[in-house]
Protein backbone atom coordinates (compact mmCIF):
# COMPACT_ATOMS: atom_id res chain seq x y z
CA UNK A 1 0.00 0.00 0.00
CA UNK A 2 1.93 3.09 -0.87
CA UNK A 3 2.00 5.13 2.21
CA UNK A 4 2.18 8.89 0.35
CA UNK A 5 -1.24 8.40 -0.39
CA UNK A 6 -2.12 8.37 3.30
CA UNK A 7 0.08 11.17 4.46
CA UNK A 8 -0.96 12.93 1.03
CA UNK A 9 -5.02 12.24 2.53
CA UNK A 10 -4.38 13.39 6.14
CA UNK A 11 -2.98 16.80 4.45
CA UNK A 12 -5.44 17.10 2.33
CA UNK A 13 -6.54 20.77 2.51
CA UNK A 14 -10.29 20.28 0.50
CA UNK A 15 -12.35 21.86 3.28
CA UNK A 16 -11.27 25.61 2.55
CA UNK A 17 -14.18 25.00 -0.26
CA UNK A 18 -15.60 21.25 0.36
CA UNK A 19 -18.07 20.23 3.14
CA UNK A 20 -17.81 16.84 5.26
CA UNK A 21 -21.02 14.98 3.98
CA UNK A 22 -23.15 13.24 6.26
CA UNK A 23 -23.39 9.46 5.95
CA UNK A 24 -27.09 8.56 5.84
CA UNK A 25 -29.26 5.60 6.54
CA UNK A 26 -31.65 4.68 3.89
CA UNK A 27 -34.63 3.09 5.47
CA UNK A 28 -36.60 2.02 2.96
CA UNK A 29 -33.95 0.16 0.91
CA UNK A 30 -32.45 -0.91 3.49
CA UNK A 31 -35.55 -2.97 4.55
CA UNK A 32 -35.88 -3.70 1.18
CA UNK A 33 -31.82 -4.99 0.51
CA UNK A 34 -32.41 -6.35 4.58
CA UNK A 35 -28.99 -5.00 5.37
CA UNK A 36 -28.37 -1.53 6.68
CA UNK A 37 -27.80 0.81 3.97
CA UNK A 38 -25.91 4.28 4.14
CA UNK A 39 -25.49 6.88 1.52
CA UNK A 40 -22.36 9.18 1.51
CA UNK A 41 -23.81 12.28 0.52
CA UNK A 42 -21.62 13.91 -1.95
CA UNK A 43 -24.37 14.85 -3.65
CA UNK A 44 -24.96 17.97 -0.84
CA UNK A 45 -21.07 19.07 -1.48
CA UNK A 46 -21.67 23.11 -3.05
CA UNK A 47 -21.27 22.13 -6.63
CA UNK A 48 -23.52 18.91 -6.26
CA UNK A 49 -20.27 16.23 -6.67
CA UNK A 50 -17.50 14.88 -5.16
CA UNK A 51 -15.19 16.44 -7.50
CA UNK A 52 -14.73 19.66 -5.78
CA UNK A 53 -12.36 17.57 -2.98
CA UNK A 54 -9.71 16.87 -5.43
CA UNK A 55 -10.00 19.86 -7.77
CA UNK A 56 -8.98 22.24 -5.07
CA UNK A 57 -6.22 20.22 -3.26
CA UNK A 58 -4.60 20.28 -6.36
CA UNK A 59 -4.74 23.71 -7.49
CA UNK A 60 -3.90 24.90 -4.10
CA UNK A 61 -0.75 22.77 -4.14
CA UNK A 62 0.36 24.73 -7.09
CA UNK A 63 3.32 26.98 -6.63
CA UNK A 64 2.98 30.92 -7.11
CA UNK A 65 4.40 30.65 -10.36
CA UNK A 66 1.85 28.48 -11.40
CA UNK A 67 -1.08 30.50 -9.88
CA UNK A 68 0.28 33.35 -11.88
CA UNK A 69 -0.39 31.76 -15.03
CA UNK A 70 -3.51 30.17 -14.69
CA UNK A 71 -4.88 26.88 -14.81
CA UNK A 72 -6.55 24.65 -17.50
CA UNK A 73 -9.05 21.72 -17.57
CA UNK A 74 -11.34 19.60 -20.18
CA UNK A 75 -14.82 18.65 -18.43
CA UNK A 76 -18.32 18.35 -19.67
CA UNK A 77 -19.94 18.64 -16.07
CA UNK A 78 -18.81 17.94 -12.05
CA UNK A 79 -14.83 18.66 -12.88
CA UNK A 80 -15.47 21.86 -14.24
CA UNK A 81 -17.14 23.23 -11.73
CA UNK A 82 -14.74 22.09 -9.32
CA UNK A 83 -11.92 23.46 -10.93
CA UNK A 84 -14.13 26.36 -11.71
CA UNK A 85 -15.27 27.26 -7.67
CA UNK A 86 -11.47 26.18 -6.71
CA UNK A 87 -10.01 28.71 -8.94
CA UNK A 88 -12.31 31.13 -7.96
CA UNK A 89 -11.31 30.64 -4.12
CA UNK A 90 -7.90 30.62 -4.58
CA UNK A 91 -8.06 33.88 -6.97
CA UNK A 92 -6.14 32.06 -10.10
CA UNK A 93 -7.59 32.14 -13.48
CA UNK A 94 -9.02 29.21 -14.86
CA UNK A 95 -9.96 27.96 -18.56
CA UNK A 96 -12.55 25.00 -19.36
CA UNK A 97 -12.30 23.65 -22.44
CA UNK A 98 -15.96 21.57 -22.99
CA UNK A 99 -17.55 20.11 -25.64
CA UNK A 100 -19.89 21.77 -28.22
CA UNK A 101 -22.56 19.28 -27.08
CA UNK A 102 -22.58 20.48 -23.45
CA UNK A 103 -26.04 21.30 -22.06
CA UNK A 104 -26.51 25.09 -21.85
CA UNK A 105 -27.46 24.71 -18.21
CA UNK A 106 -23.57 23.27 -17.45
CA UNK A 107 -21.61 26.03 -19.95
CA UNK A 108 -23.97 28.49 -17.73
CA UNK A 109 -22.89 27.20 -14.49
CA UNK A 110 -19.45 27.21 -15.26
CA UNK A 111 -19.14 30.63 -16.19
CA UNK A 112 -21.35 31.59 -12.82
CA UNK A 113 -18.50 30.77 -10.95
CA UNK A 114 -15.96 33.06 -12.79
CA UNK A 115 -14.31 30.84 -15.22
CA UNK A 116 -14.03 31.52 -18.93
CA UNK A 117 -14.91 29.06 -21.33
CA UNK A 118 -13.59 27.57 -24.59
CA UNK A 119 -16.32 25.12 -26.55
CA UNK A 120 -14.43 22.12 -28.91
CA UNK A 121 -15.54 19.24 -30.07
CA UNK A 122 -17.97 16.94 -29.97
CA UNK A 123 -16.59 14.75 -27.29
CA UNK A 124 -14.56 14.89 -24.10
CA UNK A 125 -12.07 13.32 -25.96
CA UNK A 126 -11.95 16.53 -28.63
CA UNK A 127 -12.43 18.83 -26.00
CA UNK A 128 -9.36 17.03 -23.93
CA UNK A 129 -7.30 17.42 -27.09
CA UNK A 130 -7.77 21.20 -27.19
CA UNK A 131 -7.02 22.02 -23.97
CA UNK A 132 -3.43 20.39 -24.00
CA UNK A 133 -2.83 22.50 -27.16
CA UNK A 134 -3.65 25.40 -25.11
CA UNK A 135 -2.01 24.55 -21.88
CA UNK A 136 1.34 24.07 -24.00
CA UNK A 137 0.68 27.45 -26.24
CA UNK A 138 -0.93 29.44 -22.49
CA UNK A 139 1.84 27.74 -20.46
CA UNK A 140 -1.12 26.88 -17.91
CA UNK A 141 -1.43 24.24 -15.64
CA UNK A 142 -3.29 21.29 -16.60
CA UNK A 143 -5.98 19.75 -13.46
CA UNK A 144 -7.06 16.49 -14.70
CA UNK A 145 -10.26 15.03 -13.36
CA UNK A 146 -8.78 11.80 -11.79
CA UNK A 147 -5.19 10.97 -12.81
CA UNK A 148 -2.86 13.17 -10.86
CA UNK A 149 -1.80 11.98 -7.02
CA UNK A 150 -2.93 15.11 -5.02
CA UNK A 151 -6.89 14.92 -7.18
CA UNK A 152 -6.73 11.21 -6.21
CA UNK A 153 -5.84 12.08 -2.43
CA UNK A 154 -8.35 14.80 -2.18
CA UNK A 155 -10.78 11.85 -2.82
CA UNK A 156 -9.50 10.31 -0.83
CA UNK A 157 -11.06 12.42 2.13
CA UNK A 158 -13.97 10.39 1.68
CA UNK A 159 -12.77 7.47 2.81
CA UNK A 160 -11.29 9.26 5.48
CA UNK A 161 -14.68 10.83 6.73
CA UNK A 162 -16.94 7.75 6.47
CA UNK A 163 -14.58 5.69 8.66
CA UNK A 164 -15.01 8.32 11.63
CA UNK A 165 -18.68 8.60 10.86
CA UNK A 166 -19.13 4.96 10.63
CA UNK A 167 -16.90 3.60 13.54
CA UNK A 168 -17.73 0.09 13.11
CA UNK A 169 -16.30 -1.58 9.91
CA UNK A 170 -19.30 -1.67 7.04
CA UNK A 171 -18.61 -5.13 5.27
CA UNK A 172 -17.85 -3.32 2.18
CA UNK A 173 -17.94 0.29 0.32
CA UNK A 174 -19.68 0.82 -3.43
CA UNK A 175 -17.68 3.17 -5.20
CA UNK A 176 -18.35 4.49 -9.02
CA UNK A 177 -15.69 4.44 -11.31
CA UNK A 178 -14.80 6.26 -13.97
CA UNK A 179 -11.56 7.63 -14.60
CA UNK A 180 -10.83 5.44 -10.87
CA UNK A 181 -9.64 8.32 -9.07
CA UNK A 182 -12.29 8.29 -6.78
CA UNK A 183 -11.98 4.53 -5.92
CA UNK A 184 -8.53 4.53 -5.44
CA UNK A 185 -8.40 7.40 -3.50
CA UNK A 186 -11.00 6.13 -0.96
CA UNK A 187 -10.09 2.62 -0.95
CA UNK A 188 -5.88 3.28 -0.24
CA UNK A 189 -7.41 5.29 3.18
CA UNK A 190 -9.95 2.44 3.85
CA UNK A 191 -7.79 -0.33 2.85
CA UNK A 192 -5.11 0.77 5.27
CA UNK A 193 -7.29 1.84 8.32
CA UNK A 194 -9.85 -1.49 7.98
CA UNK A 195 -8.35 -3.96 5.30
CA UNK A 196 -10.99 -6.29 6.02
CA UNK A 197 -13.80 -4.08 4.49
CA UNK A 198 -14.35 -4.99 1.33
CA UNK A 199 -14.20 -1.89 -1.51
CA UNK A 200 -16.48 -2.83 -4.55
CA UNK A 201 -16.26 -0.63 -7.95
CA UNK A 202 -19.61 -0.29 -10.22
CA UNK A 203 -19.05 0.67 -13.78
CA UNK A 204 -22.02 0.99 -16.36
CA UNK A 205 -21.76 -1.78 -18.72
CA UNK A 206 -21.20 0.34 -21.57
CA UNK A 207 -18.16 2.12 -19.70
CA UNK A 208 -16.19 -0.98 -18.04
CA UNK A 209 -12.70 1.05 -17.59
CA UNK A 210 -11.40 -0.80 -14.38
CA UNK A 211 -13.14 -3.72 -15.04
CA UNK A 212 -11.65 -4.70 -18.65
CA UNK A 213 -7.95 -3.29 -17.16
CA UNK A 214 -8.29 -5.68 -14.10
CA UNK A 215 -9.71 -8.29 -16.15
CA UNK A 216 -6.90 -8.01 -18.71
CA UNK A 217 -4.08 -6.91 -16.23
CA UNK A 218 -3.17 -3.18 -17.39
CA UNK A 219 -5.17 -0.51 -18.67
CA UNK A 220 -7.46 -1.03 -21.38
CA UNK A 221 -8.74 1.77 -24.35
CA UNK A 222 -12.30 1.01 -25.08
CA UNK A 223 -13.37 1.20 -28.45
CA UNK A 224 -16.77 3.23 -27.06
CA UNK A 225 -18.60 3.93 -24.08
CA UNK A 226 -22.08 4.84 -23.57
CA UNK A 227 -23.09 8.33 -22.60
CA UNK A 228 -26.18 7.31 -20.37
CA UNK A 229 -23.90 7.95 -17.05
CA UNK A 230 -22.14 10.52 -18.84
CA UNK A 231 -20.08 11.38 -15.05
CA UNK A 232 -18.04 7.85 -15.56
CA UNK A 233 -18.15 7.73 -20.06
CA UNK A 234 -14.44 7.37 -19.87
CA UNK A 235 -12.49 5.09 -22.60
CA UNK A 236 -9.80 4.36 -20.69
CA UNK A 237 -8.83 4.22 -16.50
CA UNK A 238 -5.99 6.57 -14.93
CA UNK A 239 -2.61 5.32 -15.82
CA UNK A 240 -1.77 6.53 -11.26
CA UNK A 241 -5.22 5.45 -10.58
CA UNK A 242 -5.15 2.22 -11.91
CA UNK A 243 -1.78 1.11 -10.62
CA UNK A 244 -3.40 2.50 -6.92
CA UNK A 245 -6.60 0.66 -7.69
CA UNK A 246 -5.23 -2.51 -8.29
CA UNK A 247 -4.03 -3.14 -5.41
CA UNK A 248 -6.69 -1.93 -3.78
CA UNK A 249 -9.96 -2.98 -5.31
CA UNK A 250 -11.67 -6.31 -4.38
CA UNK A 251 -14.55 -6.34 -6.99
CA UNK A 252 -15.83 -4.69 -10.15
CA UNK A 253 -19.47 -5.14 -10.92
CA UNK A 254 -21.13 -3.84 -13.74
CA UNK A 255 -24.97 -2.44 -14.39
CA UNK A 256 -27.06 -1.46 -16.97
CA UNK A 257 -28.25 1.85 -17.55
CA UNK A 258 -32.20 0.42 -16.00
CA UNK A 259 -30.51 -0.80 -12.80
CA UNK A 260 -29.23 2.83 -13.18
CA UNK A 261 -32.68 4.06 -13.53
CA UNK A 262 -33.93 2.07 -10.56
CA UNK A 263 -31.19 3.10 -8.67
CA UNK A 264 -32.10 6.90 -9.17
CA UNK A 265 -35.80 5.98 -7.90
CA UNK A 266 -34.14 4.29 -4.82
CA UNK A 267 -32.72 7.47 -3.72
CA UNK A 268 -35.52 9.82 -4.63
CA UNK A 269 -38.04 7.50 -2.60
CA UNK A 270 -35.51 7.68 1.01
CA UNK A 271 -33.90 11.11 0.13
CA UNK A 272 -36.30 13.39 -2.02
CA UNK A 273 -33.42 14.12 -3.77
CA UNK A 274 -32.28 13.17 -7.24
CA UNK A 275 -28.97 11.36 -8.22
CA UNK A 276 -27.48 12.06 -11.95
CA UNK A 277 -26.91 8.29 -13.67
CA UNK A 278 -23.13 8.30 -12.19
CA UNK A 279 -24.17 9.38 -8.91
CA UNK A 280 -26.56 6.32 -8.77
CA UNK A 281 -23.70 3.50 -10.13
CA UNK A 282 -23.24 2.44 -6.59
CA UNK A 283 -26.30 1.92 -5.11
CA UNK A 284 -27.49 0.22 -8.41
CA UNK A 285 -23.61 -1.99 -7.64
CA UNK A 286 -24.83 -2.32 -4.22
CA UNK A 287 -28.06 -4.27 -4.91
CA UNK A 288 -27.04 -6.38 -7.28
CA UNK A 289 -24.41 -7.75 -4.92
CA UNK A 290 -26.91 -8.36 -2.37
CA UNK A 291 -28.67 -9.94 -4.52
CA UNK A 292 -26.03 -12.22 -5.85
CA UNK A 293 -24.69 -13.32 -3.04
CA UNK A 294 -27.67 -13.16 -0.86
CA UNK A 295 -26.40 -11.23 2.45
CA UNK A 296 -28.43 -10.20 4.86
CA UNK A 297 -27.87 -8.22 8.48
CA UNK A 298 -24.76 -6.70 7.45
CA UNK A 299 -23.91 -2.84 6.72
CA UNK A 300 -23.17 -1.89 3.19
CA UNK A 301 -21.53 1.99 2.65
CA UNK A 302 -22.55 3.46 -1.41
CA UNK A 303 -21.08 6.65 -2.61
CA UNK A 304 -23.66 8.62 -4.14
CA UNK A 305 -20.98 11.19 -5.65
CA UNK A 306 -23.50 13.52 -7.49
CA UNK A 307 -26.82 15.44 -8.53
CA UNK A 308 -25.81 16.70 -11.62
CA UNK A 309 -28.84 15.65 -13.80
CA UNK A 310 -30.64 17.71 -16.44
CA UNK A 311 -33.95 18.01 -15.93
CA UNK A 312 -34.79 16.65 -19.37
CA UNK A 313 -33.65 13.59 -18.93
CA UNK A 314 -36.01 12.48 -15.74
CA UNK A 315 -38.63 11.31 -18.03
CA UNK A 316 -36.51 8.65 -19.80
CA UNK A 317 -34.86 8.23 -16.27
CA UNK A 318 -39.01 7.10 -14.87
CA UNK A 319 -39.69 5.30 -17.66
CA UNK A 320 -36.67 3.54 -17.57
CA UNK A 321 -36.86 2.83 -13.59
CA UNK A 322 -39.53 0.05 -14.08
CA UNK A 323 -37.81 -2.06 -15.65
CA UNK A 324 -34.55 -1.87 -13.43
CA UNK A 325 -36.73 -3.01 -10.77
CA UNK A 326 -38.76 -5.96 -13.36
CA UNK A 327 -41.66 -4.54 -12.60
CA UNK A 328 -42.70 -4.15 -15.79
CA UNK A 329 -42.50 -6.53 -18.82
CA UNK A 330 -42.60 -5.99 -22.43
CA UNK A 331 -43.96 -8.61 -25.02
CA UNK A 332 -44.51 -9.34 -28.31
CA UNK A 333 -47.23 -11.34 -28.72
CA UNK A 334 -49.21 -13.06 -31.91
CA UNK A 335 -52.95 -13.52 -31.58
CA UNK A 336 -55.39 -15.31 -34.15
CA UNK A 337 -57.21 -12.22 -36.18
CA UNK A 338 -60.74 -13.13 -35.38
CA UNK A 339 -63.78 -12.02 -32.66
CA UNK A 340 -63.14 -12.15 -29.27
CA UNK A 341 -59.20 -12.86 -29.72
CA UNK A 342 -58.54 -9.67 -27.75
CA UNK A 343 -60.60 -10.67 -24.59
CA UNK A 344 -59.06 -14.25 -24.55
CA UNK A 345 -55.59 -12.58 -24.79
CA UNK A 346 -56.60 -10.37 -21.71
CA UNK A 347 -57.53 -13.66 -19.60
CA UNK A 348 -53.96 -15.24 -19.81
CA UNK A 349 -52.68 -11.96 -18.41
CA UNK A 350 -55.51 -11.69 -15.79
CA UNK A 351 -55.68 -9.11 -13.18
CA UNK A 352 -52.06 -7.74 -13.85
CA UNK A 353 -52.15 -4.08 -14.81
CA UNK A 354 -51.33 -3.56 -18.56
CA UNK A 355 -49.12 -0.71 -19.21
CA UNK A 356 -48.89 -0.17 -22.36
CA UNK A 357 -51.11 -1.92 -26.12
CA UNK A 358 -49.66 -1.36 -29.58
CA UNK A 359 -52.02 -3.58 -32.11
CA UNK A 360 -51.28 -3.72 -35.59
CA UNK A 361 -52.92 -5.62 -38.07
CA UNK A 362 -50.65 -8.28 -40.10
CA UNK A 363 -52.89 -10.44 -42.16
CA UNK A 364 -56.65 -11.48 -42.50
CA UNK A 365 -55.19 -14.53 -40.09
CA UNK A 366 -53.22 -12.87 -37.42
CA UNK A 367 -52.20 -9.73 -35.78
CA UNK A 368 -49.56 -8.47 -33.54
CA UNK A 369 -49.31 -7.25 -30.67
CA UNK A 370 -47.01 -5.10 -28.47
CA UNK A 371 -47.57 -5.60 -24.87
CA UNK A 372 -46.27 -3.52 -21.64
CA UNK A 373 -47.42 -5.99 -17.97
CA UNK A 374 -47.09 -4.71 -14.77
CA UNK A 375 -45.06 -7.17 -12.64
CA UNK A 376 -45.09 -7.09 -8.91
CA UNK A 377 -42.56 -10.23 -8.56
CA UNK A 378 -40.40 -9.15 -11.25
CA UNK A 379 -38.26 -12.04 -13.07
CA UNK A 380 -40.11 -14.95 -11.49
CA UNK A 381 -43.47 -13.78 -12.50
CA UNK A 382 -41.99 -12.88 -15.94
CA UNK A 383 -41.00 -16.11 -16.69
CA UNK A 384 -44.79 -17.46 -15.32
CA UNK A 385 -46.19 -15.33 -17.58
CA UNK A 386 -44.31 -16.46 -21.01
CA UNK A 387 -44.87 -20.07 -19.46
CA UNK A 388 -48.99 -18.86 -19.72
CA UNK A 389 -48.27 -17.83 -22.98
CA UNK A 390 -47.10 -20.46 -24.59
CA UNK A 391 -49.47 -23.32 -23.15
CA UNK A 392 -52.06 -21.30 -24.40
CA UNK A 393 -50.14 -21.15 -28.05
CA UNK A 394 -49.77 -17.41 -28.24
CA UNK A 395 -46.05 -17.19 -30.43
CA UNK A 396 -44.13 -14.98 -28.13
CA UNK A 397 -41.09 -12.77 -27.60
CA UNK A 398 -39.86 -11.24 -24.41
CA UNK A 399 -39.24 -7.82 -25.27
CA UNK A 400 -38.48 -6.68 -21.87
CA UNK A 401 -34.19 -6.56 -22.34
CA UNK A 402 -34.32 -5.53 -25.62
CA UNK A 403 -32.80 -1.87 -25.73
CA UNK A 404 -34.08 -1.59 -29.48
CA UNK A 405 -37.67 -2.41 -28.31
CA UNK A 406 -37.84 0.03 -25.42
CA UNK A 407 -35.78 2.99 -27.18
CA UNK A 408 -37.90 2.85 -30.34
CA UNK A 409 -40.25 0.49 -31.18
CA UNK A 410 -42.47 0.68 -28.61
CA UNK A 411 -43.26 4.20 -30.04
CA UNK A 412 -43.42 3.46 -33.64
CA UNK A 413 -45.37 0.04 -34.31
CA UNK A 414 -47.13 0.45 -37.05
CA UNK A 415 -46.63 -2.19 -39.52
CA UNK A 416 -44.27 -3.38 -42.31
CA UNK A 417 -43.07 -1.51 -45.26
CA UNK A 418 -43.71 -2.95 -48.93
CA UNK A 419 -41.35 -3.48 -51.89
CA UNK A 420 -37.61 -1.83 -49.60
CA UNK A 421 -34.77 -3.52 -50.43
CA UNK A 422 -31.58 -4.18 -48.73
CA UNK A 423 -32.88 -2.25 -45.66
CA UNK A 424 -30.13 -2.32 -42.94
CA UNK A 425 -31.20 -1.04 -39.32
CA UNK A 426 -29.43 0.70 -37.51
CA UNK A 427 -29.47 2.61 -33.88
CA UNK A 428 -26.86 5.50 -32.68
CA UNK A 429 -26.52 7.70 -30.12
CA UNK A 430 -26.67 11.40 -32.04
CA UNK A 431 -24.84 14.19 -30.82
CA UNK A 432 -26.95 17.54 -30.08
CA UNK A 433 -25.98 20.52 -31.74
CA UNK A 434 -27.00 23.03 -34.32
CA UNK A 435 -26.57 21.49 -37.44
CA UNK A 436 -25.85 18.02 -36.74
CA UNK A 437 -28.41 16.25 -38.56
CA UNK A 438 -27.53 18.11 -41.63
CA UNK A 439 -23.71 17.47 -40.94
CA UNK A 440 -25.22 13.44 -40.98
CA UNK A 441 -26.82 13.75 -43.72
CA UNK A 442 -24.24 15.52 -45.86
CA UNK A 443 -22.02 12.57 -45.45
CA UNK A 444 -24.61 9.59 -46.55
CA UNK A 445 -24.98 12.69 -49.76
CA UNK A 446 -27.24 11.00 -52.40
CA UNK A 447 -25.49 7.28 -52.77
CA UNK A 448 -27.64 5.64 -49.80
CA UNK A 449 -31.54 6.12 -49.28
CA UNK A 450 -32.99 6.21 -45.85
CA UNK A 451 -36.30 4.11 -45.38
CA UNK A 452 -37.04 4.61 -41.68
CA UNK A 453 -36.01 7.33 -39.03
CA UNK A 454 -37.12 7.50 -35.49
CA UNK A 455 -35.16 9.77 -33.18
CA UNK A 456 -35.89 10.60 -29.28
CA UNK A 457 -33.80 13.04 -27.29
CA UNK A 458 -32.98 11.97 -23.91
CA UNK A 459 -31.47 14.76 -22.70
CA UNK A 460 -29.24 18.23 -24.30
CA UNK A 461 -26.43 16.37 -25.19
CA UNK A 462 -27.37 13.54 -27.40
CA UNK A 463 -30.49 11.53 -28.60
CA UNK A 464 -31.35 8.08 -30.01
CA UNK A 465 -31.67 7.47 -33.30
CA UNK A 466 -33.40 4.50 -35.49
CA UNK A 467 -32.62 4.47 -38.67
CA UNK A 468 -33.42 1.90 -41.90
CA UNK A 469 -31.28 2.57 -44.73
CA UNK A 470 -30.76 0.81 -48.40
CA UNK A 471 -27.21 -0.74 -48.34
CA UNK A 472 -26.51 -2.93 -50.88
CA UNK A 473 -24.73 -6.06 -49.58
CA UNK A 474 -21.20 -5.53 -51.32
CA UNK A 475 -21.84 -1.29 -49.98
CA UNK A 476 -21.89 -2.26 -46.18
CA UNK A 477 -18.34 -1.94 -45.19
CA UNK A 478 -17.78 1.44 -46.88
CA UNK A 479 -21.25 2.21 -44.54
CA UNK A 480 -20.12 1.09 -41.81
CA UNK A 481 -16.77 2.88 -42.05
CA UNK A 482 -18.79 6.18 -42.83
CA UNK A 483 -20.65 5.82 -39.38
CA UNK A 484 -16.92 5.27 -37.64
CA UNK A 485 -15.36 8.35 -39.40
CA UNK A 486 -18.01 10.48 -37.66
CA UNK A 487 -17.19 9.62 -34.55
CA UNK A 488 -20.82 8.22 -33.73
CA UNK A 489 -21.51 5.03 -31.32
CA UNK A 490 -23.77 2.56 -33.14
CA UNK A 491 -25.62 -0.92 -33.34
CA UNK A 492 -26.50 -2.79 -36.33
CA UNK A 493 -29.66 -4.40 -35.12
CA UNK A 494 -31.18 -5.73 -38.65
CA UNK A 495 -31.90 -8.98 -36.80
CA UNK A 496 -33.36 -7.58 -33.96
CA UNK A 497 -36.63 -9.46 -33.44
CA UNK A 498 -39.08 -6.39 -32.73
CA UNK A 499 -37.87 -4.80 -35.85
CA UNK A 500 -38.86 -7.82 -37.95
CA UNK A 501 -42.29 -8.37 -36.04
CA UNK A 502 -43.48 -4.34 -36.20
CA UNK A 503 -41.16 -2.71 -38.47
CA UNK A 504 -39.16 -4.45 -41.13
CA UNK A 505 -39.78 -5.37 -44.36
CA UNK A 506 -42.26 -7.37 -46.38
Amino acid sequence: MPQKYIEKILRARVYDVAHETPLDLAPLLSARMENRVFLKREDLQPVFSFKLRGAYNKIQSLSQEAREKGIIAASAGNHAQGVALSARKLKIQALIVMPRTTPPIKVQSVRNLGAKIVLAGDSYDEAYAHSQKLAEEKGLTYIHPFDDPEVIAGQGTIGMELLRQHPEPPMAIFVPVGGGGLIAGIASYVKYVRPEVKIIGVEPDDAPTLYRAMEAGRRVKLKQVGIFADGVAVRQIGKESFRVARKVVDEVILVNADEICAAIKDVFDDTRTIAEPAGALSIAGLKKYVKREGIKGTDLIAIESGANINFDRLRHVAERAEFGERREALFAVQIPEQPGSFHRFCKVIGKRSITEFNYRYASDRTAQIFVGVELSDGGREREELVAKFEKKSYPIVDMTDNETAKLHIRYMVGGHAKGVENEMLVRFEFPERPGALLYFLANIGKRWNISLFHYRNHGSAYGRVLMGIQIPSGEKGDFRKMLKDLGYTFWEESDNPAYRLFAGVD
